[in-house]
């Protein structure tokens, strides 16, 4: 026993530990393969490694590419370079977990997941680590998480990034409430969308989304919007707002959901056919024409971005009947632009139909 106390005793006194600091401040970092070239410890005290990224959130399209600023400086300027390890990161919704979508030490770099052979760093000036993301998707927006780390010490930043795009409300062929949480996931991504987040919603009711139904949200509330408050929907003496039914069982309550959409990279037409046509005539048509039958949110998305505009009902993906209306006019529904429905009528009923083909 006594033989072990020394040898503890002797580990203790031999150690030339290098104090660690639980932030970016730090005297005593070692960073081998940088400043002399030597291998040999360099030492900076009162260092600060500081990271930059933009306040304000960006804006893109889905398709398009996007930069998400990022440098990071040392105050004092350390003058020399330094081998560091960069990372970026897609935070979760709460921000307490986290998904790796590039690393890169000096000229080596791995993506990983679904951002594969879609991102890389810009790096056109001193210091700077900035992400770009080339052919952007739905689920692309959120917020990234920018890391330099330099031996034992990181510092981070954050990029809010957001997707320019249209929510819908969403209902299935059976009506209104019938979507459990995981139900109404997956209808938005049938439908070439994905379950919108509460901001998006929000802003959709700043542009006049007026919807009498609760509908799912991605963090599990269900809400609706109202801009012209009546009885039925909250009653008529509340201020217009998204109402909130707060979080719910995402197996067992039931509602609608609300769809989020964005710019297209193929177009939306209405077929000119000389018939009418049943919804499996309709899908045979657009195949016939090199396209498919054309999904929900591909038209919402065609009507927001590209002003898409047809005073004729025309079958849809899901079975539903629709058109989108840019320019109110008589005979064309009511004095609002907005996509209309007809619902789900027989599949043996006559329509005309909208096709999506890619650019």
């Amino acid at each position: 026993m006594q033989t072990g106390i020394a040898v503890f005793l002797v580990l203790v006194s031999t150690c030339h530990c290098l104090p660690f600091y639980n932030g970016f401040y730090y005297d005593h970092i070692l960073n081998n393969k940088s400043g002399n070239g030597n291998g040999d410890v360099i030492h900076f005290n009162g260092v600060k490694l500081v990271v930059n990224t933009p306040e304000d959130a960006l804006f893109a399209y889905r398709g398009g590419n996007i930069t998400l600023p990022c440098a990071y400086h040392y105050e004092p300027d350390i003058g020399s370079a330094r081998r560091l390890r960069i990372k970026w990161a897609k935070l979760h919704k709460d921000n307490t977990k986290e998904k790796d979508v590039l690393v890169a030490i000096g000229l080596r770099h791995r993506s990983f997941g679904e951002y594969k052979g879609r991102v890389y760093l810009h790096q056109n000036k001193p210091n700077e680590v900035s992400l770009v993301i080339n052919d952007l998707r739905l689920e692309d927006s959120g917020k990234y998480k920018c890391e330099v780390i330099d031996g034992l010490e990181d510092e981070s930043g954050i990029v809010e990034l957001e997707l320019r795009g249209v929510v819908y409300p969403y209902q299935p062929y059976q009506g209104r409430y019938q979507l459990n949480f995981h139900d109404g996931k997956k209808a938005c991504e049938a439908q070439d969308s994905m379950m919108a987040s509460f901001e998006q919603l929000f802003k959709a009711w700043e542009e006049g989304l007026d919807w009498c139904n609760a509908g799912w949200l991605i963090d599990g509330t269900a809400q609706y919007p109202i801009t012209l408050p009546r009885e039925p929907c909250g009653g008529k003496d509340i201020a217009p707002g998204v109402r909130n039914y707060g979080e719910r069982h995402k197996r067992l309550h039931k509602f609608d959901v609300f769809c989020f959409s964005s710019a297209l990279k193929g177009r939306v037409y209405y077929l000119e056919h000389p018939d009418k046509l049943t919804f499996q005539e309709a899908r045979d048509a657009c195949i016939q024409d090199g396209a498919q039958i054309a999904k929900v949110g591909q038209l919402y998305a065609a009507w927001k971005f590209v002003d898409l505009d047809r005073c004729d009902a025309g079958w849809l993906d899901d079975g539903s009947v629709r058109y989108p209306i840019a320019f109110p006019r008589l005979n064309c529904g009511p004095p609002e632009p907005g996509v209309r429905s007809f619902g789900f009528p027989g599949k043996d009923t006559k329509f005309g139909v909208f096709c999506y083909k890619m650019s």
